[in-house]
């Protein structure tokens, strides 16, 4: 996806929550570890976004979790809330907001999107430290908080 803005973009993360595990993606342009993700779309909204980025990045249909408050009325649709924000520097010249969610997979066969990423797969904060390259303190403390959260609200 092309950036819509030259300074900023909005962008999503998403972090899925399986049976103590969370799923990781090893990113080809940016050699990092990183959760699913990516770029809003002018035509879609942030839920959309989400869910599309993690079927597209790991062939799974997720459920984001979070709360959704009851104001949906004729013209407004309520969302669910990211569990963070951030905003986060590409380069120089651009920044991207990111909308950090957790989810669960609902369904799909887990899937390498190869012109994306080197690998998928499941990690244990156990196998975090033997990640290579290493997985930055952000990316290991979102994925620490995801997997302690979800296990305690399954």
């Amino acid at each position: 996806m092309a950036h819509i803005h030259e300074k900023i973009d909005f962008t999503v993360a998403i972090f899925v929550v399986h049976a103590g595990k969370i799923l990781l993606i090893h990113h080809r342009k940016l050699g990092k570890w990183l959760p699913l993700g990516g770029h809003i779309e002018l035509d879609e909204d942030p839920e959309q976004a989400a869910i599309r980025e993690a079927r597209e990045e790991s062939g799974l249909d997720v459920e984001l979790l979070g709360e959704r408050p009851p104001t949906t009325s004729p013209g407004t649709r309520a969302l669910i809330a990211p569990r963070f924000l951030d905003i986060h520097r590409i380069n120089d010249t651009h920044e991207h907001i990111g909308m950090i969610y957790w989810a669960r997979p609902r369904q799909g066969t887990l899937t390498l999107a190869t012109e994306e990423h080197h690998d998928i797969r499941w990690c244990a904060p156990a196998d975090f430290a033997a990640l290579q390259p290493p997985m930055s303190p952000a990316v290991t403390w979102y994925c620490e908080q995801a997997i302690a959260e979800i296990s305690r609200h399954p």
